[in-house]
């Protein structure tokens, strides 16, 4: 009953994004929204729906994983990378795949995304599963890029101190995306590692969180870190408060936000926030989990399992 299919969808402006679809062909259709920005599709995400009853669509974002051109290049325009442009890019891929509606999954910045796409497209969202709830305001980048000092006040010094001083005191998102399109590929390196070491640090609160960026390789560093900063420095080119003005037109459509109470790097107070402005959905707070980890998977899975029955 299950099967793979894969290929390249061209989106215009030069841009070729990588899909694959998994499952049962007549499931019921599911597209997962991969965070970062940047960090590409992970096949783990499969595992997030029971194939038997679900047609999975897996795609990297604009300039991440195996979509082209990859951030990765030493020299990328992402001109023509933007919230706007990956809600088209959605929508592209569904018409492609011949798909009505779906359920809609996202993680981390895949919840701002999420958020995003259905705010522009809601009849063809049938539910959403959001997990590590964000949405994309600035006041919730400027706790990650500055705020934070104050729990990781050493590390964050670190962090502040990978930028010139004349910088140091401005958008260090803007400061490192600066540095990370430096001509010096050990500059862009450096300015790589420093982020994700800063990302690591703040993931979580919980004993057992292990790092992963600040030990990935060099090239997806390269690419992670610049897709991050692009989005952050511009807002994620959303209004702000953008998408909790826009609640009301998901009005209707089940959603579970799911989160971690040790995610510091998104704290609480946003899934909170949104689920009091949204009657129609459920929260789930996790109380052994960060912005990952811990009884996530499992949390993520009694939604789907859940979604598909009905």
């Amino acid at each position: 009953m299950a099967g793979h299919e894969s290929g390249m969808l061209d989106v215009g402006d030069g841009h070729s994004l990588y899909w694959e679809v998994s499952g049962n062909p007549d499931g019921k259709p599911a597209v997962t929204l991969h965070g970062g920005p940047g960090s590409g599709s992970s096949p783990r995400t499969r595992n997030l729906f029971d194939p038997n009853r679900y047609r999975v669509v897996l795609f990297d974002q604009r300039n991440s994983g195996r979509s082209t051109p990859s951030a990765t290049d030493p020299v990328v325009d992402l001109s023509a990378n933007t919230t706007q442009h990956l809600i088209a890019d959605i929508e592209a891929l569904r018409v492609h795949l011949g798909i009505e509606r779906w359920l809609v999954w996202g993680g981390s910045w895949g919840v701002t995304l999420a958020l995003a796409y259905a705010q522009a497209y809601p009849e063809r969202v049938t539910e959403l599963v959001l997990a590590a709830v964000t949405n994309g305001d600035r006041r919730d980048t400027d706790w990650i890029t500055r705020d934070m000092g104050r729990v990781f006040p050493r590390e964050w010094e670190r962090f502040r101190d990978g930028v010139p001083p004349a910088e140091r005191d401005g958008d260090l998102s803007a400061a490192y995306s600066r540095l990370l399109h430096d001509p010096d590929p050990e500059v862009r390196a450096k300015a790589a590692q420093a982020w994700c070491e800063w990302e690591d640090t703040h993931m979580s609160l919980a004993p057992d969180a292990t790092p992963s960026l600040s030990v990935a390789d060099p090239a997806f560093q390269l690419a992670f870190a610049r897709l991050v900063t692009h989005y952050w420095s511009n807002g994620c080119f959303l209004e702000e408060g953008q998408l909790m003005r826009g609640i009301g037109r998901l009005h209707g459509i089940p959603a579970v936000l799911i989160h971690g109470r040790y995610d510091v790097s998104g704290p609480l107070g946003t899934a909170w926030a949104l689920h009091r402005a949204w009657p129609g959905s459920e929260l789930v707070v996790l109380d052994d989990t960060g912005h990952g980890g811990g009884n996530m998977t499992a949390a993520i899975i009694a939604a789907t399992d859940r979604f598909a029955r009905e």
